[in-house]
């Protein structure tokens, strides 16, 4: 799934390759990705793209006199940049594509969804603020008013643990499963450790890891062309997806905690006091 590092860098790639070109023809192919039906996909056409904006895991571009595209690319989606689209127009089907988005100078981009859980949303609004998932975020953690303090007010009052608190749209924008181990690896805390139960030292620790974790990752993301954003995540990321591997810190073996539709790693030397976790395997403790 895009986090907030890759959808970045594709709000800064897109910038690059739409802004001052005119939107020709919209094109959906799997109608399930259309959230909204007023304004009509077709109220894009005819308008020149102004901007390119993130919201958390959201894209927005925003068009001269006319509405708003927002995606989200769910965890599966994923934004496919062409120099030249193929002629005539793409036909439905059983496979990848969503939506093609074509410029007048005949180049564009696809929108694409594997798998069979068709997550991937896209709307058309006047205002951002109406796509629920936007109006709902939290602050965003890259932002230059997020410091130590407006963290430790977000987790003052939370139950949950941390993990779960991280992956929390609506406490924090943009964190997925994969930064939010990350950055629970570099600050050496167990993601089942209570959000609320950090002493200030802790939360100082914390966001630290949280601020230098995705400023790394923007860093690394800057500048790579939309169709090598998913290596370059993979690549740069130390704990996430890396079951059995040696913990770069400290050598011990990265373990995994299973979940009904998710799973986290972690490296039990550097978090829980070189204790495994329990695998708490069709939990919803982290939902």
């Amino acid at each position: 799934m895009p986090e907030l590092p890759e959808v970045e860098a594709l709000k800064d790639f897109l910038t690059e390759h739409l802004v001052g070109h005119e939107i020709v023809r919209v094109l959906p192919v799997a109608i399930s990705v259309l959230k909204t039906y007023d304004p009509p996909l077709s109220a894009l056409e005819g308008h020149e793209v102004t901007a390119v904006r993130r919201h958390g895991k959201f894209l927005d571009l925003a068009t001269a006199d006319g509405p708003h595209l927002v995606t989200h690319l769910a965890r599966a989606g994923w934004l496919h940049w062409k120099d030249r689209l193929p002629d005539g127009p793409p036909r439905p089907g059983k496979g990848p594509l969503a939506l093609r988005v074509a410029l007048e100078t005949g180049a564009g981009f696809d929108l694409t969804e594997a798998g069979t859980q068709k997550r991937l949303a896209v709307y058309v609004v006047e205002d951002p603020q109406q796509v629920p998932g936007v109006a709902r975020l939290g602050p965003d953690p890259l932002a230059d008013d997020f410091d130590e303090r407006r963290l430790a007010e977000l987790l003052a009052g939370e139950r949950r643990r941390l993990k779960g608190a991280l992956r929390d749209q609506g406490l924090i924008a943009g964190v997925g499963n994969a930064y939010s181990d990350e950055i629970l690896h570099a600050a050496r805390m167990s993601p089942f450790k209570l959000a609320a139960s950090l002493s200030e030292e802790e939360t100082g620790r914390l966001y630290a890891a949280l601020r230098e974790t995705l400023t790394e990752a923007v860093e690394r993301s800057r500048g790579v062309a939309a169709g090598r954003l998913k290596a370059e995540k993979k690549s740069g990321l130390r704990v996430h997806g890396r079951t059995g591997e040696p913990c770069p810190v400290c050598g011990d073996t990265i373990r995994e905690v299973s979940f009904s539709d998710s799973s986290l790693q972690y490296c039990p030397t550097c978090q829980t006091g070189g204790k495994p976790l329990a695998d708490r395997r069709m939990s919803r403790l982290l939902k």
